[in-house]
C-alpha cells in the first residue's frame, strides 16, 4: 500500500462495520461466511450514534482485531481507519483507498429498516451494493426491500443466517458461551462486560478454523 491507497483488484470488496460491543459468535459466523462469498472483506469497530456503548472504541477495536486474527483468513482484514458513525463517510474513505473497486456494504436484517433514516441515505445506497445478512429472530419487514430499492438501492440477500446472539443481550446478561473463545482472555483481563465474574462458567476453548476456499 502506498499513500493509503490500495491498488484496485478484480472483484467486489465487502465492508462490514460493527459496534463490536462486544463481538459475538454471530460476528464470527458472519465474517467467516463473508470470506466465502467475497474475494476480500474489511471490517472495523465503530460508534453507533443511536447506542450507548459498554466499552471504549479503542477497546472494541482491539477485540475485533483479535477476532480477525483468530479467524486467520488472508481475505479478511481489520481496517479501523474506515470507522465512522456515518456510513457515507466510511464509503468515501473506502472509495479513496480502493479506487474503482465495487463496494458491498454489509448490514444485518435488524438494521435494514433503519437505512432510509441514515445520514445521506440515498448517497449511501448510490455508492455501494447493499448486502443484507439475515439474522435469526429478525426477519425482513414487509416492504423493506421495496423501500430501499425505491431509494435507488441495489440490494442482495446473503445466503447465510447469523445466529440470534446479540451484543446488547450479552451486556445485560453475560454469557461466555456466546463469546468467541479467542476473545475471552482479553475480556477477563480487563473485566469487560461482566465477564470477569468468577461465578460464570467458561466454555471449553475452541480453535477457530480459517476458510480459504474460493467462492
Amino acid at each position: 500500500m502506498s499513500g493509503g491507497v490500495v491498488k484496485a483488484e478484480e472483484g467486489p470488496l465487502a465492508l462490514f462495520g460493527t459496534s463490536a460491543d462486544p463481538p459475538t459468535r454471530g460476528h464470527q459466523i458472519l465474517l467467516e461466511g463473508l470470506v466465502q462469498a467475497y474475494p476480500e472483506v474489511a471490517t472495523w469497530a465503530s460508534d453507533n450514534p443511536l447506542k450507548q456503548h459498554g466499552a471504549s472504541l479503542e477497546q472494541r477495536s482491539a477485540l475485533l482485531g483479535q477476532l480477525v486474527a483468530a479467524i486467520g483468513n488472508p481475505r479478511l482484514s481489520h481496517r479501523q481507519e474506515l470507522s465512522s458513525p456515518w456510513a457515507i463517510s466510511t464509503l468515501q474513505r473506502a472509495a479513496a483507498a480502493w479506487p474503482g473497486r465495487e463496494l458491498v456494504f454489509v448490514v444485518g436484517s435488524d438494521l435494514a429498516p433503519q437505512i432510509p433514516c441514515w445520514k445521506q441515505a440515498e448517497a449511501v445506497l448510490d455508492r455501494c451494493v447493499l448486502a443484507i445478512a439475515p439474522r435469526a429472530g429478525w426477519p425482513l419487514q414487509p416492504g423493506c426491500l421495496e423501500q430501499l430499492e425505491g431509494l435507488g438501492g441495489r440490494v442482495v440477500i446473503l445466503g447465510l443466517e447469523v445466529p440470534a446472539s446479540a451484543s446488547s443481550a450479552l451486556r445485560q446478561n453475560p454469557d461466555p458461551s456466546q463469546i468467541p473463545a479467542s476473545l475471552l482472555p482479553l475480556l477477563l483481563e480487563h473485566n469487560l462486560y461482566g465477564l470477569g465474574d468468577p461465578s460464570l462458567p467458561l466454555p471449553p476453548t475452541r480453535h477457530s478454523t480459517s476458510h480459504s476456499t474460493s467462492p
